[in-house]
């Protein structure tokens, strides 16, 4: 919630600035970077909400908890890009159809580097926190931001071919960041509609399945499956112990392979474990033929 609210002030004031050179100036690549930075400052409204709700408990509803709402969230950022991009598109383009001068140039260029380095803080802050606590939506939030600091350098160039009298230089930068911009929203879609559709990293997987191997009395490692709740992991699968063990004894064996997943996986909060039985020479494993019957 700080990194939100931290960016939010940072982002919404380089926009603000920048809002009053655009008005001054006239400048379609400097009010497509002024648009995405306001579109990306307001991002952190459905992410506050969504890690508002994270933080509720479980109810006999909603059994594992409001933590998807950080998809919702993600999603929400994914359509915000793409109306930002949308936009810069349009102002560049009717500013092709229709060229006029840009004025007051150093301010445009000023406003440009302020632009970059208020991006740049608040990417590396954003990217650094949602690594840490795992969040997706967040990750993608700071890439985001980072795009628009590369997008307002190119506001400087803008300006730059503008001084030297060439009056497009303005929109075709302007076309250049609708290109940014769509470039982010690819990347963005990606990992957001990934976490949608529970996709988790396989080194996790594989992590998951050596440190649960080593655990004594583990004789194999069945099905095992990762999802994502919020930025949170939960983990459930099946182990396969002694055939002569006692209910006891596969009870201990299934709570030190919950112990092991949980000190090996980072951001793993849950894990339900079930332990089979090896079947013993001749025995048909229950799972296996229950397997066999439903393909057949």
């Amino acid at each position: 919630m700080r990194a939100l609210w931290v960016s939010l002030a940072v982002l919404g004031a380089t926009a603000v600035a920048q809002a009053v050179v655009v008005a001054l100036s006239g400048s379609v690549a400097l009010l497509g970077d002024t648009v995405h930075n306001a579109a990306d400052a307001l991002t952190a409204v459905p992410l506050g909400i969504a890690f508002v709700l994270g933080r509720r408990a479980a109810t006999r509803r909603f059994t594992y908890g409001f933590g998807r709402a950080e998809d919702l969230a993600g999603l929400a950022i994914v359509l915000t890009i793409a109306a930002s991009a949308a936009f810069a598109a349009w102002a560049a383009v009717g500013r092709l159809l229709d060229p006029r001068p840009v004025g007051h140039l150093p301010a445009v260029a000023v406003a440009a580097l302020v632009g970059f380095a208020g991006n740049e803080w608040v990417a590396r802050y954003r990217i650094r926190v949602g690594r840490q606590i795992g969040s997706a939506a967040l990750v993608a939030d700071g890439l985001h931001a980072r795009t628009d600091g590369f997008t307002s350098l190119a506001v400087l160039l803008g300006a730059g071919g503008s001084a030297l009298g060439w009056q497009l230089a303005d929109p075709i930068v302007g076309l250049a960041i609708t290109a940014a911009i769509a470039l982010v929203l690819r990347d963005a879609a990606r990992e957001v509609f990934r976490r949608v559709l529970d996709a988790v990293d396989p080194a996790l997987v594989d992590r998951a399945e050596q440190a649960v191997r080593a655990v004594p009395g583990v004789r194999g490692v069945g099905e095992l499956r990762l999802r994502w709740i919020g930025h949170r992991l939960r983990a459930e699968l099946a182990v396969v112990v002694d055939g002569e063990a006692t209910v006891r004894q596969a009870h201990a064996i299934a709570v030190e392979a919950e112990h092991a997943l949980l000190h090996a996986v980072p951001r793993l909060t849950a894990a339900l474990v079930h332990a089979d039985p090896a079947p013993v020479p001749g025995e048909t494993d229950p799972h296996l033929a229950l397997a066999h019957h439903a393909t057949a």
